[in-house]
């Protein structure tokens, strides 16, 4: 342990989580937590808020997030206070930085006072120099070994499960786990909002329903359109209802789905549904089918049964821990289809091909039918609450 105690800044060790757990810090009021990127992004990041929310209870705790952090979590209970949205910073949020909104922010985090500023933005490179200059008392996050030192801090090991590295970064503030993934609650005002998205073709309430992810931001993580077409036939053909869901920018891969399917009882609703319905339209859901991808994580959070699509890598950083609600097909591809590139250290040692062919080709039809009906049919593993 003495190789590990100038990262903890000379902290004792308490007791051990998912890692050390440390001393607490005193009189910690407002705690400010880093996390940019995706909606899956958010959820790997909230059991980690949880352990701190507790650890600190009379304490706010601040997300400094993205305007899509906002509108989810301004509709969803959550242990989060209140989100205050990133500048636009290289290595934190992408976009053209404008230099004058970047010190507005900054000054204004700064009166702030933050007793505590949590990074769970990476390996810090960009995110540690950042969450610095927040001004706060006390810093805790993970670290490469080339970025900005913290008061205490956890060597940054790309293949490690997000929700569980969130949870060893919180053990630095001295914050025990509460639960090892995102829990969630559908609020009753967003509940009602989503019904018309729901209506059965027979009106039967008993109309088992499917929800259809077909999108991931990188291309390689997605499942060919036609394979979740012919799913989702073949649920529509056994009397279920398909929705194929996504963002604004997924209309085009939806209505592939949808043309693939070839079935009156498979509709896309892709743009229709914001992130502050979301939850409610998926908690409604009897199962969702998807890639590695925002809405699946959503939807476990839920306790809504799952079939997810991954990357063997992807699996590792990402996966949900248990099986018996949330089944996964898993693609052991380690080089690209096209060019053999060794794609296992892709987006931490080596440089990314520029091929996107998917990488999820070779997953079975059949296997993950079979999955999806297994949370269709009236049978004690239906739902996951």
């Amino acid at each position: 342990m003495e190789d590990l105690a100038p990262e903890f800044g000379g902290a004792g060790i308490t007791g051990w989580g998912v890692g050390p757990v440390l001393e607490k810090f005193s009189d910690v009021a407002r705690i400010a937590v880093l996390r940019g990127g995706g909606l899956g992004d958010l959820l790997f990041a909230l059991p980690a808020v949880s352990a701190l929310a507790a650890a600190y209870p009379g304490a706010t705790v601040t997300l400094l997030g993205t305007p899509g952090h906002a509108e989810l979590l301004g509709n969803t209970p959550s242990p989060v206070h209140d989100v205050r949205i990133l500048p636009k910073a290289e290595g934190v949020r992408p976009g053209p930085e404008d230099p004058a909104a970047t010190a507005a922010f900054f000054l204004s985090a700064q009166r702030e006072k933050f007793d505590l500023a949590v990074q769970l933005h990476g390996g810090g490179r960009f995110s540690n120099p950042f969450l610095l200059r927040l001004g706060a008392r006390h810093t805790v996050g993970s670290r490469t070994a080339d970025a900005a030192p913290l008061e205490r801090s956890l060597p940054y090991t790309y293949y490690q499960h997000e929700p569980l590295r969130g949870l060893e970064v919180a053990g630095l503030a001295g914050a025990l786990p509460v639960g090892l993934e995102a829990r969630l609650e559908v609020s009753d005002q967003s509940a009602v909002q989503v019904l018309d998205l729901l209506q059965r073709r027979d009106d039967s309430p008993a109309t088992p329903v499917v929800a259809i992810h077909p999108g991931a931001t990188d291309p390689r993580r997605r499942w060919p359109a036609e394979r979740f077409g012919e799913v989702a036939a073949a649920c529509a053909a056994d009397g279920c209802r398909v929705l194929v869901i996504g963002s604004a920018d997924e209309r085009k891969l939806a209505g592939e789905v949808v043309e693939a399917a070839g079935s009156d009882g498979v509709v896309s609703v892709a743009g229709r549904v914001g992130l502050g319905i979301l939850p409610a339209l998926l908690g409604a859901c009897n199962v969702l089918l998807g890639n590695d991808s925002g809405p699946r994580h959503l939807a476990q959070a839920l306790g809504v049964p799952t079939v997810g699509l991954y990357w063997v890598g992807n699996l590792i950083n990402a996966g949900p821990l248990g099986r018996s609600v949330h089944r996964v097909h898993l693609s052991w591809a380690t080089r690209c289809p096209e060019c053999a590139a060794d794609i296992t250290q892709v987006g931490w040692t080596a440089a990314r091909c520029a091929h996107d062919s998917s990488l999820l080709a070779g997953i079975s039809t059949t296997d993950v039918y079979r999955d999806v009906r297994l949370f269709t049919a009236r049978s004690p593993l239906a739902r996951g609450r």
